[in-house]
């Protein structure tokens, strides 16, 4: 297990030092579960939600979350991501909705915080717009499942 890169010498929070990496291409995919009730589905998937398109709203939310990233998580460098795309999986038998979020850029820090934060505001977003109906809802599993560039090179869930 490596070092806590966020953490100085004498155990102080720090912004890692980026300056002397060099510009790779880099991508991060996440993904995150939102559980609801079977009515909770069905509105959504007909479109019947009162609020508007729920899907829509949420990749909109996604998007806009991973461009915020720095501004959320307190050591996260600003960066200029070159993609965002947050994907929906309507799983109608087991009433859930599965997220996913790839982001990607040419630069010197990778983008996993980014995807990590697109999907969760994407599945924060199902809840704010379905709460009034299912307060119940559950959101799970948020993980990264794939990251590609940079020093540490390519992981992918379950291959570690």
């Amino acid at each position: 297990m490596g070092q806590l890169t966020h953490l100085d010498a004498q155990g102080n929070a720090h912004m890692v030092d980026v300056g002397g990496k060099l510009v790779t291409s880099r991508s991060a995919t996440a993904s995150a579960v939102v559980t609801m009730l079977p009515e909770t589905m069905q509105l959504i998937a007909s479109g019947g939600h009162k609020k508007g398109d729920v899907i829509a709203v949420a990749r909109i939310a996604g998007i806009q979350a991973a461009k915020k990233c720095a501004d959320l998580i307190p050591l996260c460098h600003p960066l200029m991501l070159t993609s965002v795309k947050v994907e929906f999986d309507l799983d109608e038998a087991n009433s859930q909705i599965h997220i996913s979020a790839t982001c990607a850029l040419d630069g010197k820090t990778g983008v996993e915080m980014e995807a990590l934060t697109a999907v969760s505001v994407a599945a924060l977003t199902i809840y704010d717009m379905c709460k009034a109906v299912d307060k119940g809802m559950v959101i799970e599993h948020i993980s990264l499942q794939e990251k590609k560039g940079g020093k540490s090179g390519h992981y992918t869930r379950n291959s570690d």
